[in-house]
């Protein structure tokens, strides 16, 4: 196999890659985003506890961008329109999980989400390394 067949067979497999975890990525914040906006904050209580010591208005919000952050990590790369705001997004999912680790660790729940927490992270610094310097989405 040629050197350039091989280079084009590994770019390919990075982007199927790539698209997976954004795929993975839009679902699981997009589920997380409407369990925030659609949930009783009594039920949200049970399984995060900041859920009850913060404003519900700050509950709901993070539910919108979460939900807006699913489509912000997607659709630039589908419609290639605005192509930068995926990489963007990935950062923004990024300090999400920095932020989601030091809160849970502030309510004792460390041992409950700090897997979650470190695989969402993972996955979102390899979208920001692929999408903004090893393989970006183009624009039109």
């Amino acid at each position: 196999m040629s050197e350039m067949t091989r280079e084009k067979s590994g770019r390919n497999w990075l982007s199927i890659a790539l698209w997976a975890v954004q795929i993975f990525l839009a679902i699981g914040y997009a589920i997380a985003g409407m369990m925030k906006i659609v949930s009783p904050i009594s039920d949200l209580a049970l399984e995060m506890a900041y859920a009850a010591d913060v404003p519900e208005w700050f509950v709901r919000t993070v539910g919108v961008l979460e939900i807006a952050g699913a489509v912000g990590i997607i659709l630039p790369a589908l419609m290639k329109v605005m192509t930068w705001l995926v990489p963007l997004t990935a950062i923004c999912f990024s300090l999400v999980q920095v932020t989601a680790i030091f809160i849970h660790a502030n309510y004792g729940e460390t041992a409950q989400f700090l897997a979650i927490n470190l695989i969402l992270l993972a996955m979102s610094l390899f979208v920001l390394w692929g999408r903004w310097k090893k393989l970006p989405h183009q624009s039109r």
